[in-house]
């Protein structure tokens, strides 16, 4: 392994190719959805006036913006309303028509947590025709918010999709895979080749993670020290292993939130979190010398929730006394019941100062990254969903069998799947983890996060019986 470029420090985790020629991207949507707070966020200060009254944005906005090193051209629009002309509202529509045919890329804005509304298939259909590329971006997205009306979102007809939360910076990372595509290959990493494995360390402090990185890169190029909260900033470096590019960021100790002091460490905890948002692969780091506490726990679940793959590094390995066999098997049984949405996640034993089982740690975070990747087509999908409906009947609701007609995988990183059947809002849990996990043994996609969408199928019939 060999390093190859110098860190890059930055509050918004720079990389080194920056675009020759800027494109031009405008934030679309109806009132009140977040344009605003997304433009703010892209831009990085507060330009756009942001408020719950709807309307307040008139005049399209222009600024330069940034999204993990790749910059463009942002335009902040008017909400989308169809009115009267000669009216205040239809000449701030004109505004936005006209973003819409300067923009090379559009982001198409939508509540989820309002779903739907007949404004948004207005405007949809309005932007199939503008014949420009289109990113639909479901905003107000935290955590699980937004899942139940998923069927509606991808009815509107758009392929490229993000789920985010732009007042709370979540899904930015899968705003950059949605949107660096579309970039331009003669602009986007014209320099670099091959993309690196974007990997971020999370752990509490102290858990060795500037060593970690000091070791990967054959140098003492982060500082480290035995007093906790050395690291303030998300710091990334590039390297090659075996041949391949990494680019990884080690980040400030995570604490629980009631130990945390001071406006520096909550900053710091803020950019650790902001720097996984934009990783492929997060190593939780774990100290073997201290007991698996509840915060490593909330850190790596932090991760699933975000969607990133995950590989736990179990650091200082040459301190462990007596069994090492049995210290694993007992490790890995803890792990187990804290983090069961990530079954069969990669652990991997090593020592950052005796540079032991680094190549391991790297080799299991570029195969993680092929599993968070994965996709399985939909009739083997459904060949499997038959057999494990064969295996276990589906239980019975209110009376009612519960029936699931078709499966199909509708993303990858993470792999999601959206599953039609006749009562989604009352589908057992246990069910669902059933699947979930056969999903995991049979399609090799163990240690992922996986998610799954749950759709009422429509029944032909329905509207008949209404009409008796």
């Amino acid at each position: 392994m060999t390093c190859y470029a110098s860190a890059l420090v930055t509050c918004h985790l720079s990389h080194v190719t920056l675009m020759s020629a800027a494109k031009i991207i405008a934030i679309i949507g109806r009132p009140n959805v977040g344009k605003s707070t997304l433009f703010n966020r892209l831009v990085g200060k507060k330009m756009a006036l942001v408020d719950d009254q709807p309307g307040v944005t008139r005049d399209r906005r222009y600024a330069k913006a940034e999204l993990a090193g790749m910059k463009f051209d942002i335009i902040d629009t008017a909400g989308m309303e169809e009115k009267a002309p000669d009216t205040l509202t239809a000449r701030m529509m004109n505004q936005t028509r006209e973003a819409i045919k300067e923009a090379d890329i559009i982001l198409f804005m939508v509540d989820a947590r309002a779903g739907v509304t007949p404004a948004d298939e207005s405007f949809a259909r309005l932007l199939h025709q503008s014949g420009k590329p289109i990113v639909l971006t479901v905003n107000k997205a935290k955590g699980r918010a937004g899942t139940n009306v998923m069927g509606e979102i991808y009815a509107l007809g758009f392929e490229n999709l993000a789920l985010i939360s732009a007042e709370h910076g979540e899904g930015m990372g899968d705003l950059f895979d949605a949107l660096s595509p579309l970039i331009g290959q003669d602009q986007a990493d014209i320099d670099e080749g091959e993309k690196p494995l974007k990997i971020t360390i999370l752990g509490r402090p102290n858990a060795g993670k500037s060593t970690l990185v000091n070791a990967l890169l054959g140098e003492d190029r982060l500082l480290t020290s035995p007093e906790a909260h050395t690291t303030r900033d998300a710091i990334a470096v590039r390297f090659e292993h075996n041949g391949k590019p990494v680019e990884i960021v080690d980040t400030a100790g995570m604490r629980k939130r009631a130990n945390m002091q001071g406006k520096v460490e909550h900053l710091a905890v803020a950019d650790s979190i902001r720097a996984m948002q934009f990783a492929e692969i997060v190593i939780v780091l774990i100290d073997a010398t201290a007991p698996l506490e509840k915060q490593d726990a909330n850190i790596a679940s932090l991760v699933e929730r975000e969607g990133r793959a995950c590989v736990i590094g179990v650091n200082k390995w040459d301190l462990v006394t007596g069994d090492k066999k049995v210290w694993m098997e007992e490790f890995k049984y803890q792990l187990s019941k804290h983090l069961f949405q990530m079954a069969g996640v990669t652990v991997v034993p090593i020592s950052a100062s005796r540079g032991k089982g680094l190549d391991t740690l790297i080799d299991a975070c570029f195969a993680a990254r092929d599993v968070w990747e994965s996709r399985v087509s939909t009739p083997d999908l459904n060949n499997w969903l038959e057999g494990m409906l064969g295996a276990h009947t589906t239980p019975m609701i209110r009376g009612r069998r519960l029936k699931i007609k078709y499966m199909t995988q509708v993303k990858t990183r993470p792999p999601t799947f959206q599953l039609f059947c006749n009562m989604s809002r009352e589908f057992p849990d246990a069910y669902l983890r059933y699947l979930v996990a056969g999903i995991r043994k049979t399609f090799a996609m163990e240690g992922t996060p996986i998610r799954t969408i749950l759709k009422v199928s429509n029944n032909p019939f329905e509207k008949k019986k209404k009409k008796k």
